[in-house]
C-alpha cells in the first residue's frame, strides 16, 4: 500500500503544500498545466530555498508579472474570508477594500470551467465547499453570500487547484504502480501561538475560520508566536481527510520539504511530506484500518418524519453510514439514538445538519478505529438480467459477497418474479 504521510510540525499552508508536492517528486509540468488552465494569467515560479539550515522548495504564484500575494488590495463592506498566509509576513490592517473578491459560484463556475481532470475540479471545488462553509458559520449567512477575499484571490485559488491537481498525480501513480490508491496520514497540527488581526477584531490563533476548520482534529501550540496554519492549509487537510497520528510503519521512498516565505531562527518553516510502501511485515494485520468519525445524539421529542428525513439527508451529505437505535431514555421515555459515521472532511456540514433539523441540545462526537475489508463490485448474468455482486476481501481471500439489493428488486418488478428468486439466481451465477 502506498503511503503518503505530512508531518506538520511547523503548519500548513497552500505554498508550503505545493512546495511538499514537487520536492517529493511531482512533476512541475502538471502544477503548471493546471495554473495554466485557469486563464487567470498566473504562473508558478519554484526555486530551492533555505529554511533554517534545511533546503526546501517554494513555491511561489504571480498574477501576470507581480508576486500575487502582495497584490491583494484591502477594503470590504460584506461578508468575506481572509487567508492569513502561515508564510507570508504582511501585516492584515481593516477595513481595507477588496477588489478581488469572488463569491463560492463564481470560483465554482472558474474551476468548472477550466480543461482540468474531473477528480481535480471536485477536490478544489470540495476545499473552496468546506473555506466557504466555515465562513458561512462564522458569519450566520448563506454560504453563497460569502465573499472569498484574500482566499479568493489568485495566488490562492492556483494554491488549491494546483495542489489538487499534485495529489492526484501521486494518487494516479500509486494506481499504475500497485494498482492501489494512496492512503493519506498526517502529524497532529502545529496551529503556532500569538494574535493574528482581521476584520472582526483581534484573535487568538488559529483565527475563527481556521479553528472552525480544525475542529475535531489533532492539534497543538509550540515553538513559536505565528499563525503557522491558514485557512487554505486547514482546508486542503479537511479534503484530503487524512487519518491522523504518528507516521505508520513505512519504507519511505521520497521526502520533500516544502517551505513557507518566513525564515524564522527558531523553527524550519517547513513542511514534511514523505512518500514510500506500507512496511507488509508490521501492517499486514492493519492494512485497512483507519479512523472514523462518529457523531450521535439521543433524541425523544423528534416525529419520526424528520429523523428519517435527516437519515436521507446525512447520506445524501456524504456520510458512511446513519444508523437509529431505539433507546430508554429518563423519566421511561422512548427515543431514539441517531449515529452518523463519517470521515473528518464531512463533520462540519453533518454537524450542523443534526443542530438544525433536529431537536437535540447537542451531539457528541468522537473517533473510532475500523477495520474494513477491501471492496469491490463485479457483474453476473442471470436468467432475470445483469446484477451486480459485491464483495468483501482481505489479502485476496473472499470473506462476503452479497447481490446488491436495488439491482434485485428492479429485475423482480420487471419479470414479476419474487424477490428472493432472484437474489437466489445471482448468488448461484457468482458461485459459479
Amino acid at each position: 500500500m502506498r503511503i503518503a504521510y505530512l508531518d506538520c510540525f511547523a503548519g500548513i499552508s497552500g505554498d508550503m503544500f505545493l512546495g511538499a508536492l514537487l520536492d517529493a517528486g511531482v512533476d512541475p509540468a502538471i502544477l503548471h498545466q493546471a495554473t495554466a488552465a485557469l486563464n487567470l494569467n498566473a504562473s508558478i515560479k519554484i526555486e530551492k530555498v533555505d529554511r533554517s539550515g534545511i533546503s526546501a522548495t517554494k513555491a511561489s504564484v504571480f498574477d501576470g508579472a507581480d508576486l500575487a500575494e502582495q497584490t491583494h488590495s484591502h477594503t470590504h463592506q460584506h461578508p468575506h474570508t481572509h487567508q492569513h498566509q502561515a508564510s507570508h509576513d504582511h501585516p492584515h490592517t481593516h477595513p481595507h477594500e477588496h477588489t478581488h473578491g469572488r463569491s463560492l459560484t463564481v470560483i465554482r463556475n472558474l474551476i468548472n470551467a477550466a480543461t482540468l481532470a474531473p477528480e481535480v475540479k471536485q477536490t478544489a471545488i470540495h476545499t473552496f465547499e468546506l473555506l466557504g462553509a466555515s465562513e458561512a458559520k462564522i458569519h450566520n449567512v448563506p454560504i453563497e453570500k460569502i465573499h472569498f477575499h484574500e482566499v479568493g484571490a489568485v495566488d490562492a485559488i492556483v494554491d488549491i487547484v494546483a495542489a489538487s491537481a499534485g495529489i492526484h498525480a501521486i494518487e494516479n501513480q500509486a494506481r499504475i504502480e500497485t494498482g492501489n490508491s494512496v492512503k493519506w496520514f498526517c502529524s497532529p497540527l502545529n496551529v503556532g501561538g500569538g494574535m493574528v488581526d482581521c476584520a472582526h477584531g483581534r484573535f487568538p490563533v488559529p483565527a475563527p475560520a481556521t479553528a472552525d476548520l480544525l475542529r475535531g482534529l489533532p492539534i497543538y501550540s509550540a515553538h513559536i508566536e505565528k499563525e503557522l496554519v491558514t485557512p487554505t492549509g486547514a482546508a486542503l487537510i479537511r479534503a484530503l481527510a487524512p487519518t491522523f497520528g504518528p507516521q505508520p510503519a513505512m519504507r519511505v521512498q521520497q521526502i520533500g520539504y516544502g517551505a513557507g516565505t518566513r525564515n524564522p531562527k527558531e523553527l524550519p518553516n517547513v513542511l514534511r511530506l514523505s512518500i514510500g510502501e506500507s512496511d507488509d511485515a508490521a501492517t499486514s494485520l492493519n492494512t485497512n484500518t483507519d479512523t472514523v468519525t462518529i457523531l450521535e445524539t439521543a433524541i425523544d421529542d423528534l416525529s419520526p418524519q424528520i429523523l428519517a428525513y435527516v437519515t436521507e439527508r446525512a447520506l445524501a451529505l456524504g456520510a458512511l453510514d446513519v444508523m437509529s437505535t431505539a433507546v430508554q431514555m429518563k423519566k421511561g421515555r422512548l427515543g431514539t439514538l441517531l449515529t452518523i459515521l463519517a470521515d473528518d472532511a464531512q463533520v462540519p456540514i453533518l454537524e450542523d445538519l443534526l443542530l438544525r433539523e433536529t431537536s437535540t441540545l447537542g451531539l457528541r462526537i468522537h473517533h473510532e478505529r475500523r477495520s474494513c475489508l477491501d471492496r469491490a463490485h463485479t457483474t453476473v448474468v442471470t436468467p432475470y438480467g445483469e446484477i451486480r455482486i459485491k464483495f468483501g476481501s482481505h489479502n485476496g481471500e473472499v470473506f462476503n459477497a452479497a447481490p446488491e439489493f436495488e439491482d434485485c428488486r428492479t429485475a423482480a418488478a420487471k419479470h414479476n418474479v419474487p424477490l428472493k428468486l432472484v437474489q437466489q439466481a445471482a448468488i448461484a451465477a457468482y458461485r459459479r
